[in-house]
C-alpha cells in the first residue's frame, strides 16, 4: 500500500476496519497523495466505503450457486471444482482418487405416488445416511435430481473404492420413515478411478456415468467399475481431432445464428453466432463434441477468429439489406480471451469487414474472466474502447467477485441455461435467477436468459425483470437466410 502511494500517487483496495463498537467490517479504501510545490507528498486524502452489504450479497449468491438448496451438499459446479483440486493434489503426491456416482433406483415412483414434498424429504434423509459413510478425505455432493456423488481422495486401490460402494448400498438397506411411510430406497453406483480411468475431472465424471449406466443395466442395487470397453469415446476423440483440423482447412465449418428476443415486445433484437461442423460423412457434429477437442488441440483460436470475421460480414450484409437487427453476439473462448491480443484481432476484423463496432457484441464466459481477473478487466476495457458492447456469458457458474464485476465495463449478463431449466418450479433456480437480475439491475446491466424452452419460463423471466431471452422456444440456431425477422412468439403476460 505505502509503496504504491509513494510511487504511483494513489492506492485502492479492500481492507478490514474496526467500528467504534469493536466490530470488524470490510471496507473499500482509496488513498491519494496531494503533492506540494516541491513535488513531494504533503497530504493524503482517503475515501472509505463500507462494503458489508456487498460482501453479504456475494456470500449469499456463492451459497446459492455452489450448494444444493435441498441438502446443503456441494452441487455439480462445486463438485467439479473439488475433483479438479483433488486431481491436482493427487498428481503432486503421486496418489489416486476415486469417484462414485450414486443414482437412486426408481426414485421417480416416489415422486409420482407420494408427491414431491415426500420425495424431497427422502433426498434429505438419503443425504444424511450417506454422510455416515463418508469420511474426512471424501466429498459428498448432490449433482442434481436423484443423483449423489462421493469423491474419495488418496484412493489408489480399486478394492477400496468397491468396498465403499458396497457400504453405500448397505447403508441404504434400512427403510426410511418419511411422513408415516416406510420407504425402501436402493441405489446403483458407477466407479471411476484416477489415474487409471481418467486424467481430468470431466473424464472422471463421464467415465463414472458410463459405469453407472452399466450398473443399472446389470439389475440395479449394485455397483459397476469403469472399463475401457464401456465406451469407444477416447478413440473417437483422437480421430475427431484429426478430422477437425481438416475441417478447418477444408472450410467445413458453418456459422449458424440464434435469434435473441426482447421479452417485452417479443421481437428479435439481435442474434448469437454459433459455429457448427457439417461433416461430409458424420453429418452435423454437435458442438459439445468438437468444441472441447478444439480447445485441447489449440484450434479454437483459429476457429474463433474465423467465426468473428464471418459474423461481422453477415451483420454488415443484414444492415445493408435494412434488416432490423441491433447486434451480433460472438462467443470468445477462454484461450483467445486470455491470449492478450483479442482487442487487436477484433479491431482487425472490424476494419477488414467495415462493420461499425456498435453492432458487435463479444461474449466472454465468467470462468474465462476469472482465470486472471485483473488482466481480464484490462482486456475488457480495451475492447470497450473500440466501441463494442460486452457481455458475460454463463453468469452464475463461476466465482466472480461482485466488486470485480462492478469494475468491468460490461453491459449485459447472460444467465446460464442450467439455472433457467428449472424455472418456474425449482426454488434454487428461482433464487439464483432473481439474485442475478437484481445484481445486474443495481449495476446498470441488462439481463439475457439462455436456454428458454417453454412459454412459462419466458413469462417468469419477464415478470422478474429479465429483458432478453433466447432458446429453442423462440428459435433454434439456423443459417442466416432462414431467420424470420417478424417472428414474435406469444406467451401469457405475467399478472
Amino acid at each position: 500500500m505505502y509503496h504504491s502511494i509513494i510511487s504511483e500517487g494513489q492506492w485502492s483496495g479492500e481492507i478490514w476496519n474496526r467500528r467504534k463498537s469493536g466490530e470488524i467490517y470490510p471496507q473499500w479504501q482509496t488513498i491519494r497523495s496531494v503533492m506540494g510545490d516541491d513535488g513531494q507528498p504533503r497530504h493524503f486524502v482517503a475515501v472509505f466505503s463500507d462494503i458489508t452489504a456487498i460482501k453479504r450479497s456475494e456470500q449469499e449468491l456463492a451459497q446459492l450457486i455452489h450448494f444444493d438448496g435441498l441438502t446443503d451438499l456441494p452441487n455439480r459446479l462445486l463438485l467439479t471444482d473439488r475433483i479438479s483440486q483433488a486431481l491436482t493434489s493427487a498428481r503432486a503426491s503421486k496418489r489416486g482418487c476415486a469417484l462414485l456416482l450414486i443414482d437412486l433406483d426408481h426414485f421417480k415412483n416416489i415422486n409420482d405416488s407420494l408427491g414431491h414434498n415426500v420425495g424431497d424429504d427422502v433426498l434429505r434423509a438419503v443425504a444424511e445416511r450417506l454422510k455416515s459413510v463418508s469420511g474426512n478425505e471424501m466429498t459428498l455432493a448432490r449433482p442434481g435430481g436423484d443423483e449423489f456423488a462421493l469423491l474419495i481422495k488418496n484412493c489408489s486401490q480399486l478394492v477400496q473404492a468397491a468396498a465403499l460402494a458396497q457400504q453405500v448400498i448397505d447403508a441404504l438397506k434400512a427403510p426410511f420413515a418419511i411422513a408415516a411411510h416406510q420407504l425402501f430406497v436402493t441405489a446403483s453406483i458407477g466407479i471411476s478411478l484416477f489415474p487409471g480411468d481418467a486424467l481430468t475431472a470431466e473424464q472422471l465424471l463421464r467415465n463414472a456415468d458410463s459405469a453407472l449406466f452399466k450398473a443399472k443395466g446389470d439389475g440395479r442395487e449394485c455397483y459397476a467399475l469403469y472399463t475401457e470397453e464401456l465406451t469407444a469415446h477416447a478413440q473417437q476423440r483422437v480421430q475427431l481431432a484429426y478430422e477437425l483440423r481438416q475441417a478447418v482447412e477444408l472450410e467445413q465449418l458453418r456459422v449458424f445464428y440464434q435469434p435473441v428476443h426482447d421479452l417485452v415486445t417479443r421481437r428479435i433484437r439481435g442474434v448469437e453466432a454459433l459455429v457448427r461442423w457439417q461433416h461430409p460423412e458424420r453429418g452435423m457434429v454437435s458442438p459439445g463434441e468438437f468444441i472441447p477437442i478444439a480447445e485441447q488441440s489449440g484450434l479454437i483460436a483459429d476457429i474463433d477468429a474465423w467465426v468473428l470475421k464471418t459474423a461481422c460480414l453477415q451483420m454488415k450484409a443484414w444492415l445493408a439489406e435494412g434488416v432490423p437487427v441491433e447486434f451480433v453476439a460472438v462467443n470468445v473462448s477462454s484461450r483467445l480471451f486470455n491470449h492478450g491480443d483479442l482487442d487487436r484481432r477484433v479491431a482487425q476484423a472490424l476494419q477488414e469487414t467495415g462493420l461499425e463496432p456498435a453492432f458487435l457484441e463479444p461474449e466472454v464466459t465468467e470462468s474465462a474472466v476469472m482465470e486472471d481477473p485483473e488482466q481480464a478487466i484490462e482486456q475488457l476495457h480495451r475492447l470497450r474502447e473500440l466501441g463494442l458492447s460486452l457481455a458475460i456469458d454463463d453468469f452464475g457458474t463461476g466465482y466472480s467477485s461482485l466488486l470485480r464485476l462492478k469494475r468491468m465495463p460490461v453491459q449485459k449478463l447472460k444467465i446460464d441455461q442450467g439455472f433457467v431449466a428449472g424455472l418456474p418450479g425449482d426454488d434454487d433456480d428461482i433464487a439464483i435467477v432473481r439474485a442475478v437480475i437484481a445484481l445486474a439491475g443495481s449495476l446498470g446491466m441488462r439481463v439475457l436468459a439462455e436456454g428458454i424452452e417453454h412459454a412459462n419460463q419466458a413469462a417468469f423471466l419477464l415478470g422478474n425483470g429479465c429483458q432478453l431471452g433466447q432458446g429453442y422456444w423462440f428459435a433454434r440456431p439456423m443459417v442466416a437466410q432462414a431467420i424470420d425477422w417478424t417472428h414474435a412468439p406469444v406467451f401469457e403476460q405475467p399478472g
